[in-house]
């Protein structure tokens, strides 16, 4: 078959012509909206039997629509199977941005795409494990629905800017952080009375590649990262830019260590402890609903959920 002859990593001509469909168009609007999902993530979101989208996503990738980071060759040396990772091609931004289906497409993503880095990878593919579970979860739970980060109303006044979710802090005198989110979605949460309750949170995913906790501030580290979020709390910088009622920040890391070390950081703040939910890929994957299952808070031995 086609599919076996084809190299994996490397775009050829002679592949047959393709003719764009609707399901085509969702699929690079999915690849857009994350950056980058692994063929599994696609099959996951788009469903339907696996074999026919492979098959398509092979064809897209050798037409230019789709892109294969390189970086991912790293992994293919190792035992087990490797779904092949995608990431938006030059031609297929063309695409959406003709059509009018984004916002925005910067014209040089083919080429970012395809010579992304090893450490970029993999923090990219942890922030999409959490948000395709997010949404897969959404879909399979009555009375909630989910806001991608591209799809939340901003005021104008930023709504038109290359990075909404960018902003600075001021948490001590003379010292301004940066914010900078690994990605921010919404929740609309129906109760039983019919009222709608709209969540917002902020992902930060976790590798492990940070420090902690370091001496001073100069240097990036999580403990910073959490008194960032907690100023912007205290500040209402959360209603004066976005104009959200609150928000949550979930930490997702690599291990349960981890994990405890974090919140053992975040307890060290002095208020805004039951804004952050901290919980690791093990115990993300060993319950499989991310809206049911318990979250550890900022507060030591204590838990909650993102529908609470």
């Amino acid at each position: 078959m086609e599919s076996r002859r084809l190299p994996r990593f490397k775009h050829v001509s002679t592949v047959r012509a393709i003719k764009i469909t609707d399901r085509d168009r969702i699929i690079l609007q999915l690849v857009y909206r994350h950056r980058l999902l692994r063929s599994s993530h696609i099959v996951d979101l788009v469903g339907g039997s696996s074999q026919p989208i492979l098959r398509r996503l092979q064809l897209l990738y050798h037409h230019g629509l789709l892109e294969r980071p390189r970086a991912q060759l790293d992994y293919y040396h190792l035992p087990g199977s490797r779904h092949i990772v995608y990431g938006l091609g030059k031609k297929g931004g063309a695409l959406l941005r003709c059509e009018g289906l984004v916002r925005s497409v910067r014209f040089d993503w083919g080429e970012k795409n395809r010579k992304i880095g090893r450490i970029f990878l993999e923090h990219a593919l942890l922030v999409s494990d959490v948000m395709v579970r997010v949404e897969l979860a959404c879909r399979k739970t009555e009375r909630v629905r989910f806001i991608p980060q591209d799809e939340i109303a901003l005021p104008d006044t930023i709504a038109g800017g290359c990075s909404p979710f960018r902003w600075k802090v001021s948490v001590a005198a003379h010292t301004k952080l940066g914010v900078v989110p690994d990605q921010a979605f919404a929740l609309d949460i129906t109760r039983a009375d019919g009222d709608v309750t709209r969540a917002f949170f902020f992902l930060e995913a976790d590798r492990g590649t940070m420090p902690v906790i370091r001496k001073g501030l100069s240097q990036t580290s999580m403990h910073r990262k959490f008194l960032a979020y907690e100023a912007t709390w205290s500040q209402a910088i959360h209603r004066k830019r976005f104009g959200f009622h609150r928000f949550r920040v979930l930490s997702v890391t690599k291990s349960a260590e981890r994990r405890n070390s974090l919140v053992e950081a975040c307890s060290r703040l002095r208020s805004g402890h039951g804004l952050f939910l901290f919980t690791d890929i093990g115990t993300l994957k060993a319950h499989g609903n991310i809206l049911t299952m318990p979250w550890n808070t900022g507060r030591q031995g204590e838990q909650n959920r993102l529908l609470d």
